[in-house]
C-alpha cells in the first residue's frame, strides 16, 4: 500500500472511531425532538418568553393634542400620524385575545346568524394553536388585526422584541389563512386618548412598520364578566354615533359575551347600524393581502409544527397520566402481594412438603471465567447440602477448565465443549448431570452454605417445575453497584414476591435457578431461539402447567457490571432478549388451559412493566425538568417528590424483607435521575433492534472476581489480579 493510500485508510478509522454509536445517537435525536416539541408547546401556551408586566400610566405631554382628542384609529405610516373615526351608523365589533376553541366558534355562529362582520384581533399563541378557526374567519369576511404573539405590553420591549411580535403573529395568520394584515392593537390598550408618553414612541415605531393601530371608544368590559345587560348598555354609542366596541373571544367564561350578542346585535341593527369591518366603516382598501410562494409555506410549516407539537405532547401528557397510575398500581401490588407472600412463607411451621435431601447437581457454565470461577468452585463446596458440580467449559481461552481441574476437588467434573453459547453449555450439562433437580448458576456467582438446601425445598411439592432463587449484588461499594443493588432487593426480588403470588413468575435467574429435569426435557432443554434463555425457559415452564415460585432465603452473590459500558452490555442483551421470549410465547395470548392462563395474566404484566412502562418512565423525568424551567415549579417539585416517595415506600419494605442495610438507599434519588435514563436508552436502543430486525451477539462481561459469599474464608488471589477502579 502506498504512503497516501494508508494515510487515506488511517484517516477513515479515526472517522469511524469519531461517529457516535447508534445506539447512543438515536435515542439522544429522540429526547431531542421531544425537548423541542415541548418548547414548540411552553412558547405557544406562553410558558416561554412571556412577559406579563403591565406599566403604570404615565405622562402624556409628549403625544401630540390631535391624537388625543382624535378618533380611535391611528394611521402613523406617513410623516404626520392621523387621527380616523368611524362614520355614524357603522360598528365595528372587535374581539380580542383569540381564538379560543370555545368561545370563538359560538361568536362566528352568532355573527353569521346575524349577517354582521367585525374584526378579530388574534394573538400568535392561539392563531397558532387554532389555525381552523383564523381561516373560518377569513372565510366568513371577518377582518384580522395583529394582537402580538405573546400578548406583552410593548411599552416595556425592545425594537427587536416588537418586531419579533409582529413577525411571529404574522406568520401564524399566515400559515392558518395565507393572508397578511396591516391591522394592530397593542394588549392592555383602550381609548386613544390614553395614550401616554410610554405607550405613544409604540405606536410611531408600528406606524413605521406599515400598520394601523386600532384601539376602541365603546368597552363593553364583557373580561369583568359584569352580566349580559351591563355588557350590551357598556357596548352601545350614543345616539347614531360610529365607533369600535371592544369585546373578546377568548381569555376566559365568555357565555355572557355571546349572550349580549345575541341581543345587541339584532338590537342595533333594527337601529340603523351596520357591522363592517374597519376597513370597509373607513373607506380604505381590505387590510387583508394574500401570501404566497415560500412566505406561505414557512406559515403553513409553522401552524404543521405546532399542531405536531400540540399533538404529540397531548398523547405524552395522557401518557404521563397513565404511567403515574401504573405507578401507582404496581407499587401497590407490589406491597400487597409481597407482605402475602412473605407472611406465607414465613409463618411457622410452613413447608412446601416433604424436606428434599436427595442430592442435586449443579451446573456452571463459564466461558473465559479465570477471575471468578475459582470462588465460585468454592462457594459451592462449602454447601451443607449433598451435590455435585458440572463445570461445562464452553471453549474458554484463558484456562478456567484447567483452574477448575488444578483444584482437585470431590464431586467436581468439567465438561468441554467447542464454544457454542450458553444454552448449549447448559444442555450439555443436563445431560451429563446425574440427579434429578437441576441446579443452575452463573461462572461469577457464589452461592452461601445454605443456598441449595432453601433453593430446593419447594421441589417437595410435585407441582413445582423451577424455582427462582435471591440473586444479590456483591460488589455495591460503586455508586453503579449500588444503584444496581437497590435495583435488584426492589425491581427484582420484589417484583418476584408479587409474580409468585400471581403465578406467573417471568424469569429464573440465571444467577441462581433449579428445575426438575423431568420439567426441562418435556419443554425441550434450554432454547437458542432468544438471547434470555432463562425468560424463555421460565415462560415454557408456565405454559407447560408447571409452577415457578419464589425461594427468598436462596441467596446468590453476583458480580454486577462496573462501568457503564457494561452495564449497557448485559441490559441490552437482557432487554432484546425479554422481547424475544414474549413475542416467541405470544400464543399463549389465545391458547387454552395453563399455557392461556399465563398468557393472559403473565405476558400482559410482563410487557407492560418490563417493556412498556421503562420505555414511557422517563416522562417523567422531562416534564420535571420542563416543570422546573418554566413552571408551575412548585407543583412539579412536590409531584416529583411524591413519586420519589412512594419508591422510597417500596424500596425500604424490600430492604427490610431482605435485611439489607437501609443506608444504601440514600443514592436512591440520584439513581432515579441518572440510572433510569441509561435503562431507558437500552430500552430504547432493544426496540429499534427489534423493529430494525437486527441481531445482537452475544458480549461477554470483564470480571473481576472479588464476588465472595458473606462469611466465606476469603480465597487467595493470583498476582498480578489487583482490582480494577470502577470507570
Amino acid at each position: 500500500m502506498t504512503s497516501s493510500g494508508r494515510r487515506r485508510a488511517q484517516k477513515q478509522r479515526r472517522v469511524r472511531r469519531r461517529r457516535l454509536p447508534m445506539r447512543y445517537l438515536l435515542p439522544s435525536l429522540f429526547l431531542v425532538a421531544l425537548m423541542a416539541m415541548l418548547m414548540l408547546r411552553g412558547y405557544v401556551h406562553s410558558e416561554i418568553l412571556a412577559d406579563h408586566r403591565v406599566r403604570t400610566p404615565a405622562p402624556t405631554d409628549k403625544v401630540p393634542q390631535h391624537i388625543l382628542e382624535g378618533g380611535p384609529v391611528i394611521d402613523a405610516r406617513g410623516a404626520e400620524p392621523k387621527a380616523l373615526s368611524v362614520p355614524d351608523q357603522k360598528l365595528v365589533i372587535t374581539f380580542d385575545d383569540g381564538p379560543d376553541p370555545v368561545w370563538t366558534p359560538r361568536v362566528l355562529d352568532k355573527l353569521k346568524e346575524y349577517d354582521a362582520h367585525g374584526v378579530f384581533f388574534v394573538t400568535g399563541t392561539m392563531a397558532s394553536r387554532y389555525p381552523d378557526l383564523v381561516k373560518r374567519m377569513v372565510d366568513e369576511g371577518h377582518e384580522l388585526g395583529l394582537h402580538t404573539f405573546n400578548h406583552p405590553d410593548l411599552s416595556f420591549q425592545s425594537k427587536d422584541r416588537i418586531d419579533w411580535e409582529l413577525s411571529q403573529n404574522q406568520l401564524a395568520i399566515t400559515g392558518a389563512a395565507g393572508v397578511r394584515t396591516s391591522l394592530f392593537r397593542p394588549p392592555y390598550s383602550s381609548f386613544s386618548d390614553a395614550l401616554d408618553n410610554e405607550a405613544w414612541p409604540v405606536t410611531q415605531y408600528i406606524g413605521s412598520r406599515g400598520y394601523i393601530t386600532a384601539f376602541n371608544n365603546t368597552d363593553s368590559e364583557d373580561w369583568k364578566r359584569p352580566g349580559v345587560e351591563a355588557i350590551i348598555k357598556r357596548a352601545t354609542p350614543q345616539g347614531t354615533e360610529g365607533s369600535i366596541v371592544l369585546m373578546h373571544d377568548s381569555g376566559g367564561d365568555r357565555s355572557q359575551t355571546v349572550a349580549a350578542l345575541d341581543r345587541f346585535l339584532p338590537d342595533m341593527q333594527k337601529r340603523g347600524y351596520e357591522f363592517t369591518t374597519l376597513t370597509d366603516a373607513l373607506g380604505a382598501p381590505s387590510a387583508h393581502t394574500p401570501v404566497t410562494g415560500p412566505e406561505l409555506w414557512k406559515g403553513k410549516a409553522w401552524t404543521g409544527a405546532v399542531a405536531v407539537s400540540e399533538n404529540v405532547t397531548t398523547v405524552l401528557v395522557g401518557g404521563l397520566a397513565i404511567i403515574g397510575v401504573l405507578v401507582f398500581v404496581r407499587f401497590g401490588l407490589m406491597l400487597l402481594l409481597s407482605f402475602a407472600h412473605a407472611r406465607k412463607v414465613r409463618r411457622r411451621g410452613f413447608h412446601w412438603g416433604a424436606p428434599v435431601t436427595e442430592p442435586v447437581t449443579v451446573l456452571v457454565p463459564a466461558y473465559n471465567e479465570k477471575e471468578c470461577i475459582e470462588n465460585t468452585v468454592r462457594s459451592l463446596m462449602a454447601s451443607d447440602h449433598p451435590i455435585e458440580v458440572v463445570v461445562i467449559d464452553d471453549g474458554s481461552s484463558d484456562g478456567t477448565a484447567d483452574i477448575v481441574e488444578s483444584m482437585w476437588l470431590p464431586n467436581v467434573r468439567v465438561v468441554r465443549q467447542v464454544n457454542s453459547g450458553k444454552p448449549e453449555a447448559l444442555n450439555n450439562g443436563i445431560r451429563n448431570a446425574r440427579h434429578d433437580i437441576i441446579v443452575m448458576m452463573d461462572g461469577d456467582t457464589v452461592f452461601e452454605p445454605s443456598t441449595v438446601r432453601e433453593l430446593v425445598q419447594p421441589f417437595g411439592d410435585p407441582r413445582v417445575g423451577a424455582v427462582a432463587g435471591n440473586a444479590k449484588v456483591g460488589n455495591r461499594d460503586s455508586l453503579i453497584g449500588a444503584w444496581q443493588h437497590i435495583e435488584y432487593v426492589m425491581g427484582f426480588n420484589l417484583d418476584r414476591r408479587m409474580y409468585d403470588v400471581l403465578g406467573c413468575m417471568p424469569t429464573i435467574p440465571g444467577a441462581v435457578g433449579a428445575f426438575r429435569r423431568e420439567a426441562l426435557e418435556r419443554v425441550g432443554g434450554m432454547s437458542e431461539d432468544t438471547l434470555a434463555e432463562d425468560t424463555d425457559i421460565t415462560m415454557a415452564m408456565h405454559r407447560d402447567g408447571w409452577r415457578v415460585v419464589y425461594a427468598e432465603r436462596a441467596r446468590a452473590w453476583t458480580e454486577a457490571p462496573e462501568s457503564v459500558q457494561q452495564l449497557w452490555s448485559q441490559r441490552y442483551r437482557w432487554s432484546y432478549g425479554t422481547m424475544q421470549a414474549i413475542w416467541k410465547h405470544r400464543r399463549a395470548l389465545v391458547e387454552r388451559g395453563p399455557s392461556g392462563r399465563f398468557g393472559r395474566v403473565g405476558l400482559p404484566l410482563v410487557s407492560l412493566f418490563m417493556v412498556l412502562f421503562p420505555l414511557l418512565a422517563p416522562l417523567i423525568d422531562v416534564f420535571l425538568l420542563y416543570g422546573l424551567v418554566f413552571g408551575p415549579t412548585g407543583q412539579t417539585v412536590v409531584a416529583w417528590l411524591g413519586v420519589l416517595a412512594i419508591q422510597a415506600v417500596c424500596a425500604a419494605y424490600a430492604f427490610r424483607l431482605d435485611k439489607e442495610r437501609m443506608t444504601h438507599l440514600i443514592s436512591l434519588p440520584l439513581q432515579q435521575l441518572l440510572y433510569r435514563q441509561l435503562m431507558y436508552v437500552v430500552l430504547l436502543q432493544s426496540w429499534i433492534t427489534a423493529l430494525t430486525g437486527g441481531r445482537l451477539r452475544w458480549q461477554k462481561l470483564r470480571r473481576t472476581g472479588v464476588v465472595e459469599a458473606p462469611g466465606s474464608i476469603p480465597s487467595q488471589r493470583r498476582s498480578g489480579e489487583d482490582r480494577r477502579p470502577v470507570a
